[in-house]
């Protein structure tokens, strides 16, 4: 699987914001994430958000989205140039349980290496996931860092998109459970 990072923390960079208005909070009420409309466009996403917010994970979701994504370069996903016909790409504001966990940027930096090489590891073709370091609010006026992970697929058919992209999203929580 094709893993990199990034840092977006300047001025002007997006923010992660758990206290927005349409914050639903999947640690208490895991059910909803199958209520969640683009977990209704993609039913692959929802288990993984259940896994990603129940108390065995380190992390917790804050929003989410998939969209389809029509410029697929084979290299960046890995894939025959066939399997680049079609995408589909979801994207993971994820929170650390712990919120001293990240309050250091370098602490961001070695999680997201460490976790990039464990994905590169996964022996999967036809996606990426890119993490992005961000600012993150999560609570009135408590500042701490977040990261959002882009997950994209791709395929011969939209089918072959989706099913590979739920694949990615699997191997993402995987990830993210093991040690």
């Amino acid at each position: 699987m094709e893993a990199d990072w990034e840092i977006e923390l300047g001025g002007g960079a997006p923010i992660i914001e758990a206290c927005w208005s349409g914050f639903v909070d999947l640690r208490s009420n895991p059910e909803n994430a199958f209520k969640l409309p683009e977990a209704l466009l993609l039913p692959a996403l929802a288990p993984v958000l259940v896994r990603l917010n129940s108390s065995e994970s380190s992390l917790y979701t804050a929003k989410s989205d998939i969209w389809p994504i029509t410029e697929i370069d084979p290299i960046e996903f890995d894939a025959p140039p066939a399997s680049a016909m079609h995408g589909l790409a979801a994207y993971i504001d994820c929170l650390h349980r712990n919120p001293q966990f990240w309050s250091d940027p370098h602490n961001a930096i070695a999680w997201c290496k460490k976790f990039c090489a464990a994905l590169k590891a996964v022996a999967l073709r036809c996606c990426r996931i890119d993490l992005v370091i961000r600012n993150a609010i999560t609570a009135p006026e408590m500042d701490s860092i977040g990261i959002t992970a882009y997950i994209a697929a791709c395929g011969s058919t939209d089918d072959a998109a989706r099913i590979q992209l739920g694949a990615v999203l699997d191997a993402f929580a995987d990830s993210v459970e093991s040690p």
